[in-house]
């Protein structure tokens, strides 16, 4: 990685600020990709209308403006015009500059790789079933596993869409929606999957909800309550009814040995593959930043012993990107 300071880096940080990266005034050779950040508004400018020709090779533009600039007819009219010649522009909020996690997952993306040309839609977290104003049904998934399912799918190349039950943090560089319920949840993925070339279905979905919902906060002074609970709706069923040709990816906590928990699902939901996990051994259950899986399919099991979580995503995908090169 080679870095050209502008004259205006100059005057403001200088070059004792960069002493642990390379500072050059040219690229040493045709870079694969050139990353312009910040972009205020007279490099958009000249780069939209040709007067630096240095940076022609792949170009992601990162632009740093005031909410007045940024939405001037002239910004947006350089921003179109240089994304018609193919730049890669990540905005901020408000012209501001986008958070370094958004510019990371946009460098790695654009360099292309394995997943290219791929749409992922991936759930992660755990869905809550409200019991009353204040109480619900949920379950200890921290979301760490679908997170790491998108990031390394972005890392491949893929466009990653992700639906969160209950998680707080957005994966940068995906399209992130949240919800709550396993019935928002099962909106969302129906919704979404018409884009999708895959779906990985990572997110822990609740098995029942209350049958009755009370509107307001039980209290203790009322005393001893039964629950009734229903069964909810069956998420993978209806995308599999719906969307007959999406590859599936399904998962399955289960205690003991999951590997006839994983083939029992793949058959009964008609999934591509089932993950299967031991959420009982420990240091793999819910929140560990570890995991030791089994991917089930039709005709092969692979088992990855603990790993961290990025890299047994990293294996799910290569078992993803296997099977549906069969399928062609």
């Amino acid at each position: 990685m080679e870095v050209i300071l502008g004259h205006r880096a100059c005057r403001f940080v200088g070059p004792a600020a960069f002493r642990n990266v390379v500072l050059v005034k040219e690229p040493s050779e045709t870079p694969e990709a050139v990353l312009l950040a910040p972009a205020p508004a007279d490099t958009l400018a000249r780069l939209a209308h040709g007067l630096d020709g240095r940076f022609s090779a792949n170009t992601i533009v990162v632009p740093d403006l005031d909410a007045g600039t940024a939405s001037h007819p002239a910004v947006r009219a350089n921003l179109d015009l240089l994304l018609e010649d193919g730049r890669h522009i990540i905005e901020g909020q408000g012209g501001r500059m986008a958070s370094t996690g958004d510019i990371v997952a946009a460098v790695l993306s654009s360099r292309g790789g394995p997943m290219s040309g791929l749409r992922l839609l991936v759930t992660a977290g755990g869905t809550r079933e409200p019991i009353d104003s204040v109480r619900f049904i949920g379950n200890r998934s921290s979301g760490k596993m679908g997170l790491a399912v998108a990031r390394e799918a972005l890392r491949l190349g893929a466009g990653v869409t992700v639906v969160a039950a209950n998680i707080d943090r957005v994966e940068p560089g995906t399209e992130h929606h949240p919800v709550e319920t396993v019935e928002e949840l099962r909106e969302a993925v129906l919704e979404r999957a018409a884009e999708a070339h895959a779906l990985v279905m990572a997110a822990a979905v609740s098995d029942f909800t209350p049958a009755s919902q009370v509107r307001e906060k039980i209290r203790r002074s009322t005393g001893t309550k039964s629950l009734e609970l229903a069964p909810t709706a069956d998420i993978l069923e209806a995308v599999r009814e719906q969307y007959p040709d999406l590859f599936v990816v399904g998962f399955a906590a289960t205690q003991g040995d999951p590997v006839a928990d994983a083939r029992e699902k793949l058959a009964r939901k008609g999934a591509d593959l089932v993950v299967g996990n031991d959420i009982s051994k420990e240091g793999v259950g819910f929140g560990a930043a570890e995991n030791e899986v089994y991917i089930v399919g039709s005709e092969n099991e692979r088992f990855v012993p603990r790993a961290s979580k990025e890299e047994v995503a990293r294996v799910i995908l290569d078992s993803l990107m296997a099977e549906m090169d069969e399928e062609r």
